[in-house]
């Protein structure tokens, strides 16, 4: 191990550490399961170096509680995804799946919602495009993340020319139909786009490999990202169903059997259309070659399967936090 590199990943993780969120999580566990707030903070201080985490990881993937060696180097943590993600997605060919505008392009024959981009600052044509838009629409910054830099209005509601005053503001010049997700998943969770990510792996054979399939599921929020205080579910790559509660990266909520607003059962629920998003999933995979592993964000409709973005960066949260489990090692062979 390289210590002085370790160090320097130390130094950023304190300088983009949520420090409220450590806190509570900090006393979340030092209150609920009786330790010491100094041993947690040395530990984590030391767990941050031995196993290239961020000081939030540390609480969020239970160190604390799994204090072997070999359990706590099974998780893939901020500073290992870091490097992975530059090797499968390098910076020179990225920018297909970073530009959200460019991601859209690329992948036409994966988008099944009509979208615009205004490539300067004259909003005229998005103005014309939102005129013909029923119901909601989407507009965008293009390099936003996180669900940062997205806006959802409903057309019917809000003035188009107050719209276009909040696009031209903020920056935003991509806008897109709403898509209306599939009855069973508006059933599931109306309040948003419940998306499915599926991350997908080229391997050594120019084949795709599923990695992982997992649910974003929204709770009273239009933006279904797990970060934003929404949860996030298993789901078995042979059948569709959801096989294990749902969590929260908040580590104070518990997990999630059934839906919180609607009561839907979480466990068992069959996500639709799921043999056409696994073909869908491997053939833009393979459209998009040059990335190796990209997570991809995917929309199930009533009229087919389709494609919101593709992330260059995927998660290392909601590609564990959901199984309960490090998943290091099914990345690791991919780098052999």
């Amino acid at each position: 191990m390289n210590y002085m590199k370790r160090i320097i990943y130390l130094g950023y993780y304190f300088k983009t550490t949520n420090w409220k969120k450590y806190h509570i999580f900090l006393n979340f566990v030092s209150t609920n399961y009786k330790k010491s707030k100094i041993t947690l903070i040395f530990d984590s201080l030391w767990s941050a170096i031995r196993y290239n985490i961020s000081l939030e990881e540390y609480f969020m993937y239970f160190f604390w509680q799994q204090k072997t060696s070999k359990k706590r180097s099974e998780w893939a943590g901020a500073g290992f995804m870091y490097e992975y993600h530059l090797l499968m997605t390098p910076e020179n060919t990225r920018n297909i799946l970073k530009n959200k505008a460019e991601f859209l392009k690329h992948n036409a024959e994966f988008i099944l919602h009509k979208w615009i981009h205004v490539e300067n600052k004259d909003l005229s044509p998005m103005q014309k495009f939102i005129e013909g838009i029923e119901g909601k629409v989407v507009i965008k910054q293009v390099d936003g993340n996180c669900g940062r830099g997205v806006e959802v209005f409903d057309v019917h509601t809000t003035p188009i020319e107050k719209i276009i005053e909040i696009a031209k503001k903020r920056n935003f010049t991509l806008a897109e139909e709403y898509i209306v997700q599939h009855q069973d998943l508006m059933r599931l969770s109306p309040a948003g786009l419940n998306t499915v990510r599926i991350i997908t792996q080229i391997n050594n054979d120019g084949g795709v490999d599923i990695l992982a399939a997992r649910i974003r599921i929204t709770i009273n929020s239009f933006i279904d990202n797990l970060h934003a205080g929404n949860m996030a579910a298993a789901i078995d790559i042979e059948s569709g169903t959801i096989i294990l509660p749902a969590i929260y990266s908040d580590i104070t909520k518990p997990e999630e059997k059934v839906h919180p607003i609607t009561g839907i059962e979480i466990v068992g629920f069959q996500i639709p259309r799921w043999n056409e998003l696994l073909e869908k999933a491997k053939a833009i995979a393979l459209h998009n070659k040059e990335n190796r592993s990209v997570g991809w964000d995917i929309a199930v409709t009533q009229h087919g399967v389709d494609f919101v973005e593709g992330n260059h960066d995927w998660n290392q949260d909601i590609f564990q936090m959901p199984v309960h489990r490090g998943l290091k090692n099914i990345l690791k062979q991919y780098l052999r």
